[in-house]
This record gives structure tokens, C-alpha cells and sequence, in this order.
């Protein structure tokens, strides 16, 4: 009789990937509720980052990263939201994407736009990650193109793109 083969186990996610998983489902419940920051940052705080809640455990988060990433996510949607729109395949603009893909992509977004301490692939395949968490689909290789995308734009060295020449000095 042979032994049934091990099954690698699933890796625990860090508190930084709990911290961005939280981000997107604070951003979807505020956009479907017209609940405010403060209001989305307590109960999630309080209620959902690392709890069980029906039978489903929510990953512990780095709290300082989520507030912040949830706090700009929403304080610098009128830089973010252009940018997207700009990444976005011609026709589709961000608002007629579900509500889920714009939470996804407008924290996505916000590291690599404000986030310096974040290396634009990391925060790119962490977000890649958190799509395939809502999506089976095409979605997170969707949410892949226009993040790097974004990223190629907003910091073009990290992927070797040389940076654009200044204006010329006169001298």
C-alpha cells in the first residue's frame, strides 16, 4: 500500500498581503455602501484583519501599511483613476469595470505611484495575487497588464526603461 503523496502547504500570507487583501475589500465595500475611510478603517480593524467571520479566516494585515494604502488609495483617486484609464485597453474605461477590479487596481496603483519603499514588482505580483483570491478567470492577467503598465510609466528605471531627458539648461 503506498502512502497518499504530501500536498505542499499552502504558504501562510505575510502581513503585507493581508494588509493589500483587506485594502481591496475595504475599497468594494466602501464604493457599494458610501461608507467613509474612518468608518471602513474601524471595521475592518475591529471586525474583519485576522478574525473568522463565517467560517472564513481574514489574514492578519500590517496595520500601518493598510491604513495607509487604503487611506491614499481613496485620497489620490484623481491622480490614480486617469492613470488607469490611460493603462486601460482603449474603450474600457476604469468606471465600467466591476467594482471589485477597481478596488484591485486603484491600490495596485496607489504603491506604484506613492509607495517608493515598494518595488514596482513586487507590489505588481502582489496584486496579481490578490485578483486570483476573486478571479478564475482573465481578470488577474488583466489586472497584470495594466498595473505594469502603470508602473512602466510612474517608475520606468526599475524596469529599465531610462529615465526621460529634462528640459535642456541654457547656459
Amino acid at each position: 500500500m503506498t502512502e497518499p503523496a504530501a500536498t505542499p502547504a499552502q504558504p501562510k500570507p505575510n502581513a503585507r498581503t493581508g494588509a493589500r487583501l483587506s485594502v481591496v475589500q475595504a475599497l468594494y465595500e466602501m464604493e457599494i455602501s458610501d461608507k467613509g475611510v474612518i468608518e471602513a478603517l474601524a471595521e475592518f480593524e475591529a471586525f474583519w484583519i485576522g478574525q473568522e467571520v463565517d467560517g472564513v479566516v481574514h489574514p492578519p494585515a500590517e496595520i500601518a501599511f493598510f491604513r495607509d494604502v487604503l487611506r491614499g488609495a481613496v485620497e489620490e483617486q484623481r491622480a490614480i483613476d486617469p492613470k488607469l484609464d490611460t493603462a486601460l485597453a482603449k474603450g474600457w474605461p476604469l468606471r465600467r469595470l466591476e467594482a471589485v477590479l477597481r478596488a484591485i487596481l486603484r491600490a495596485g496603483a496607489y504603491e506604484l505611484m506613492f509607495r517608493r519603499d515598494v518595488p514596482a514588482r513586487a507590489a505588481i505580483s502582489q496584486y496579481v495575487e490578490v485578483a486570483y483570491s476573486f478571479y478564475g478567470g482573465d481578470e488577474p492577467g488583466m489586472v497584470n497588464a495594466v498595473l505594469d503598465r502603470v508602473g512602466r510609466e510612474v517608475r520606468s528605471t526599475e524596469f529599465g526603461i531610462p529615465a526621460a531627458p529634462g528640459p535642456a539648461k541654457k547656459g
